[in-house]
């Protein structure tokens, strides 16, 4: 399976498979997400919650079962010393907004479907949602521009 996953990628980059399957999913998931938020403006609360865990739910699978992973193999060791060079920077503060927006965002999903302890929950839906989402793009658009950096331009 690995060598698989480590082999050629699909969209014509030198990215291997997994990273382009990946990329695939984070767009996936964030188009899923943008479905829920419209969801919600219709005020269709149901169709918005099952949508956005699921969403939640791919994209964890990718960030925790490839992102960390490829970090932690690829970027982490050359921390401190090789944060001004090539791809590190760009690829270390992705990381940090993805990480910030995925335990925020995991933590607002856990909320809307009654999974936290009372004293961790909260009644302004909006702000929590918005900030979750906007962190979710703002990871998901520097992950492109990584994708970019790395398997188009080779920086």
């Amino acid at each position: 399976m690995q060598v698989f996953l480590n082999g050629a990628g699909f969209l014509g980059t030198s990215a291997s498979f997994q990273s382009d399957l990946s990329l695939i999913l984070v767009l996936l998931s964030a188009i899923l997400f943008t479905i829920g938020w419209r969801l919600a403006v219709g005020k269709h609360y149901v169709a918005h919650r099952w949508v956005q865990t699921s969403a939640a739910i791919l994209n964890g699978i990718v960030v925790l079962g490839v992102m960390v992973i490829s970090f932690d193999t690829h970027i982490l060791p050359g921390i401190p010393a090789k944060l001004l060079e090539g791809d590190y920077a760009l690829t270390t503060f992705h990381a940090i907004v993805g990480t910030v927006g995925f335990l925020f965002g995991i933590f607002v999903v856990l909320r809307a479907n009654g999974l936290m302890p009372k004293p961790l929950r909260f009644n302004n839906y909006k702000l929590f949602m918005r900030t979750a989402y906007i962190l979710y793009m703002l990871a998901t658009f520097m992950g492109v521009i990584v994708y970019v950096v790395v398997y188009i331009y080779h920086i």
